[in-house]
């Protein structure tokens, strides 16, 4: 009797386990409501990139009572196995917030055909993974047109973080908006090779102060911080990114860009939810008020009228579709 009372138990164990590993993505926790992940090449707290895709995880948590994870700091050589460690736990949707977890989410996609996966400002897909993009560009236009309209010394300078296509789109429109602007205007520009080190970013901001620009802008997540504190340091101007950015330096920042990321990832839930959820490459703009720039702040008075109306008149055509700004994905000198 012990021996078959120790064989059942095993064959119970067997069984047990083979019906968790096929079920691994299954869509339910046992209250029912869906789990998602989302994936962070920074801290949540940056007050940046990573806070945006951080609000919308909570808000999505709020709306849909969502089981929810995160984790932060996830490096490129990492994100794979990110993904597959949250789709074996039975996550139906996993996030990998930045354009260098489009090519992982599509590698692990098929692994686990139950989950879904997103990339955010990727352009790759698969049957269950889908890459939303942003069109920053179009904020990243404008951002350029004021720098360049409020430089004095006609210098004014751009940090990225790494020159991929997501970054490069915005820098380069950056630059033909400061050009539509001011065509004499010199921009200064470079890729830091890095979305996290503040350090890094503060040096390159204070070596563009060195060369005369005199309003400092980034697209480089945490390390972008670091390039404002450049500008607060030297007594300069400053644009932010991803979302209001006036905060960290009140006198020194004038706008900056504003990605609704809760938006996306509210519509990718409730499509998983509702069972509508497919892999595509979809773009979204100001036009879906996904992407816009924020309000003057303590900068409204000391901004020329002239300046505000032409940068409004430009986002009134960016949004009724008589200006397309260009997009670039490829580095230009």
């Amino acid at each position: 009797m012990k021996k078959t009372a120790v064989l059942m138990f095993l064959i119970v164990s067997l069984a047990c386990t083979a019906l968790f590993a096929g079920g691994s993505a299954e869509t339910k926790t046992e209250n029912g409501s869906l789990k998602v992940a989302l994936l962070l090449s920074g801290p949540a707290n940056d007050q940046g990139w990573n806070a945006v895709a951080f609000a919308g995880l909570k808000a999505a948590e709020e709306k849909y009572n969502l089981e929810t994870a995160y984790s932060e700091n996830v490096g490129i050589a990492d994100g794979e196995a990110a993904f597959t460690d949250y789709a074996s736990q039975g996550y139906d949707l996993v996030i990998g917030h930045g354009f260098q977890f489009g090519d992982p989410a599509v590698r692990v996609s098929a692994n686990f055909p139950k989950t879904k996966f997103m990339a955010i400002e990727s352009n790759v897909y698969s049957e269950n993974a889908a890459s939303y993009v942003m069109a920053c560009e179009q904020a990243g236009y404008l951002m350029g047109m004021l720098s360049s309209y409020m430089s004095k010394t006609g210098i004014i300078g751009i940090v990225g973080g790494f020159e991929q296509p997501s970054i490069v789109k915005v820098v380069e429109a950056y630059k033909l908006g400061a050009k539509a602007a001011r065509p004499d205007i010199k921009v200064l520009e470079v890729y830091i090779g890095s979305f996290t080190d503040v350090a890094l970013g503060k040096e390159a901001g204070l070596s563009m102060a060195d060369q005369g620009a005199d309003v400092l802008s980034h697209i480089a997540n945490q390390a972008g911080t670091g390039v404002i504190k450049a500008a607060q340091e030297r007594g300069l101007l400053a644009t932010g990114d991803s979302y209001d950015q006036n905060s960290i330096a009140p006198d020194t920042v004038m706008a900056s860009t504003v990605y609704s990321v809760p938006a996306l990832v509210l519509s990718a839930v409730e499509k998983v939810k509702n069972g509508t959820y497919v892999g595509g490459v979809f773009n979204l703009g100001m036009k879906d008020g996904v992407v816009d720039i924020s309000g003057y702040n303590s900068f409204e008075s000391r901004i020329p009228e002239a300046t505000k109306k032409l940068i409004a008149d430009t986002r009134a055509r960016i949004l009724d579709g008589s200006f397309t700004v260009p997009l670039i994905e490829t580095r230009t000198k």
